[in-house]
């Protein structure tokens, strides 16, 4: 009897001890040189929407804080855990990103960077060809370059003398201060010339509003728009646009999406409102998250998944022009929130798309920050770490969000180095095929290019997390619910 009492006792205290143990071990706080570590791999086990399909992120991979921060110590950087994480990529996943700074970051969302105002397009010599060369699409009002001898259409073949090829075009773009060696283009022949252009890169606030005009044609009135960015700080200054639009009457729009690589989803929403007006609270797009997160909205707030169409702006009337049918020129540089705009219009109204085939970004993130909601608000002053997941997948009103591949015009026209045209100007090849046909004036046929070339890079497709298509905050609640 006295052995068995003794055995109890002994199992009592050993049973005690082990769970004391564990609680010990629950109890572990995060060593301070692992706490960027940690704000990743909980912001990605939460909020990333291929969360399921990696294992290092599963709910059930780490059984307490001291398990996970063994984990965290195997990475000689934040970035090598980010990147580690994420799926496939950069295939399956190429767009999440990860910055040291965050004010770096938050100035690409607002479009705020360092520029000097040349907005070019890199493409290769020849198929399969690691050399390439530049051609300038557009030039940034209030820029260095605006007050220089360069020009859309100018070729440029060389930096600082140095030709460019897939291996240094990074590096020799990169540099504050550079010289662009130019080049003549005759018929596919890129023959370098005797100009040169010395620019200066500059904090430069792009404004996406680079033309709109009204175009007359007897009983047309056309809306013309060249909208490069969707950046919310502008959506008053778009709002106003329309605003002149529907002064003057317009009864057709041309919208100008090819250089435009995308931006938030609320001003894309904005613009969709614009457009139309009679649609307003109906779904203009939903949002599908991963499922742990889709099963907290449908449960708690189903409405944050949606995005509707809108009638105003913070309490200002949205000009809308009630169209049934618009004009988007699209390029092989339309992007995320520009696709969500064609996607989210087509099954309302009639959505005719003149260009070639976009980049095809269905999927779209939020900012995290080092903070216990994961939101700007009590972000950790002791680093500047933020990250850009793909959290969510777009869809629109019929559920419809399968191109990936691209959105395909009927017919598609890229655009042709020989023949360019002046932007917002009749006679510019992609604005005058839009017009002859709001006009009936029959389908304008564009001079076929003496040479075709590959598409490398862009301008904005070399920024990080320049191909934006983005909510501009976490959404309520889900931090409180989820816990570790």
């Amino acid at each position: 009897m006295k052995k068995t009492f003794i055995f109890a006792i002994l199992l009592f205290i050993g049973i005690s001890s082990f769970f004391a143990c564990q609680d010990d071990l629950d109890d572990i706080e995060v060593p301070k040189e692992l706490k960027i570590n940690d704000f990743i791999w909980k912001g990605l086990n939460l909020y990333y929407y291929w969360q399921a399909d990696v294992t290092d992120l599963s709910d059930s991979r780490f059984a307490n804080q001291g398990e996970l921060n063994a984990y965290l110590n195997g990475f000689s950087s934040p970035e090598d855990l980010f990147y580690s994480l994420l799926n496939n990529y950069p295939n399956t996943d190429r767009f999440s990103v990860i910055f040291s700074d965050y004010t770096v970051l938050e100035g690409v969302l607002s479009g705020n960077t360092a520029n000097n105002g040349v907005d070019y397009q890199l493409l290769r010599k020849a198929e399969g060809s690691d050399e390439v060369f530049g051609w300038v699409r557009y030039i940034i009002p209030n820029s260095d370059a605006s007050s220089k001898d360069i020009r859309r259409g100018d070729i440029f073949y060389a930096v600082n003398g140095t030709p460019l090829n897939v291996n240094n075009y990074r590096e020799l773009l990169a540099g504050q201060n550079y010289t662009l060696n130019l080049a003549d283009y005759d018929s596919g022949n890129i023959t370098p010339n005797s100009r040169s252009v010395a620019l200066t890169k500059t904090d430069l606030a792009e404004n996406p509003i680079l033309i709109n005009k009204v175009l007359t044609y007897d009983t047309h009135k056309i809306g013309y728009l060249m909208y490069n960015g969707f950046y919310g700080e502008y959506d008053n200054n778009l709002n106003a646009v329309f605003g002149q639009f529907r002064a003057e009457g317009v009864t057709d729009l041309v919208l100008d999406l090819r250089y435009n690589s995308g931006g938030a989803v609320k001003s894309a929403t904005y613009l969709a409102s614009m457009i139309t007006g009679q649609f307003n609270g109906q779904v203009f797009a939903k949002q599908q998250w991963n499922a742990k997160i889709e099963d907290y909205f449908n449960d708690n707030d189903p409405e944050q998944l949606i995005n509707r169409f809108s009638n105003s702006i913070g309490g200002n009337a949205i000009n809308s022009l009630n169209l049934t049918k618009v004009y988007i020129l699209t390029s092989k540089s339309t992007a995320s929130s520009s696709e969500l705009v064609i996607n989210g219009l087509k099954p309302y109204i009639e959505v005719v798309q003149i260009g070639d085939v976009t980049v095809g970004k269905n999927v779209g993130s939020v900012t995290l920050y080092d903070s216990p909601s994961f939101g700007k608000q009590g972000r950790s002053n002791r680093h500047k770490y933020a990250m850009q997941p793909i959290c969510f997948k777009i869809v629109n009103s019929a559920g419809f969000g399968e191109y990936q591949n691209g959105i395909s015009p009927p017919t598609p026209q890229p655009e042709n180095l020989g023949d360019l045209g002046v932007l917002g100007e009749p006679t510019e090849p992609l604005l005058s095929m839009a017009i002859s046909q709001i006009t009936n004036a029959g389908r304008r046929r564009m001079q076929q290019p003496d040479k075709t070339f590959e598409p490398f890079k862009d301008r904005k497709s070399m920024q990080r997390f320049g191909t934006e298509m983005y909510i501009d905050k976490v959404p309520d609640g889900i931090k409180d619910f989820f816990k570790f």
